[in-house]
């Protein structure tokens, strides 16, 4: 027996690929994984319409939703509430489909933050690690027991540079990535830069699998076509051993970049 995950990232209802929707809910329906995995960027402005098509979209599945929030949910037209309560259109969707906690026999996910209402550079959409939200992370993963499960950190911006030795986009990025791999992290599943990716990256004595997915948006970037991933993921066999992450990246369907 294994756990099975479908992972999507920006969707960005608003200018969503409906073909790409439609092959997820078929997947799901034919498949059925265990969850669904959204890793940010659900919508394109944040607006209320946008966001009540995704509540719409999400609530359709009778599996578990995980959420992460990406820097296109926060409001944009509305810069009071994007500095006075960013989060409070993602959060009521959230409550509304997704569950706070996803754990089985097999792995846990832990939620990191990394999306900001602003920064003091440009562009405000990169990533950046606050110390309180690294924290939070890294406490959970200390309360995990040592039993075999695969350790699943979910967030919206990869932590890590394109190539390894070079700074992040994400700001404390490197340094994030590293204290969660030595606190036991084996895996980091995000967004964020509409391509997929499946690599291993090196700490230190630590590494952990750094998984992207695509985009199922009509945003195309890098000449990618839409994508999400399938992940089959099976704890570890015994004590000292490590678990297995098997990662299909599928194509979808895609409409003419916007």
């Amino acid at each position: 027996m294994a756990t099975r995950l479908v992972h999507i990232s920006d969707v960005h209802f608003g200018v969503e690929n409906r073909a790409a929707l439609a092959e997820i809910d078929r997947v799901i329906r034919e498949e059925q994984p265990d969850a669904l995995v959204c890793t940010g960027d659900i919508t394109q402005r944040a607006t209320h319409r946008q966001f009540a098509d995704a509540e719409r979209w999400f609530a359709r599945f009778d599996i578990p939703i995980w959420l992460e929030p990406g820097n296109h949910d926060m409001p944009y037209g509305n810069l009071w509430e994007r500095f006075t309560a960013p989060y409070d259109r993602y959060n009521a969707l959230r409550e509304a489909v997704a569950v706070p906690h996803f754990e089985t026999q097999d792995l846990v996910l832990v939620p990191l933050k990394t999306t900001v209402r602003a920064q003091n550079r440009w562009p405000w959409s990169d990533g950046v690690v606050r110390p309180r939200a690294l924290e939070r992370t890294l406490s959970a993963l200390h309360d995990l027991p040592d039993d075999g499960r695969v350790r699943i950190v979910t967030a919206h911006h990869p932590l890590h540079a394109p190539q390894e030795g070079e700074p992040s986009p994400t700001f404390r990025g490197n340094k994030a990535f590293a204290r969660l791999a030595e606190a036991g992290m084996n895996a980091i599943l995000t967004g964020h830069v509409h391509r997929p990716f499946h690599e291993v990256r090196r700490a230190g004595a630590y590494h952990a699998d750094v998984i992207g997915a695509g985009t199922i948006s009509t945003r195309l970037r890098h000449s990618a076509p839409g994508s999400y991933n399938f992940l089959t993921i099976k704890r570890a066999p015994a004590q000292g051993q490590p678990g297995t992450i098997l990662v299909d990246t599928r194509t979808v369907s895609v409409a003419t970049s916007e």
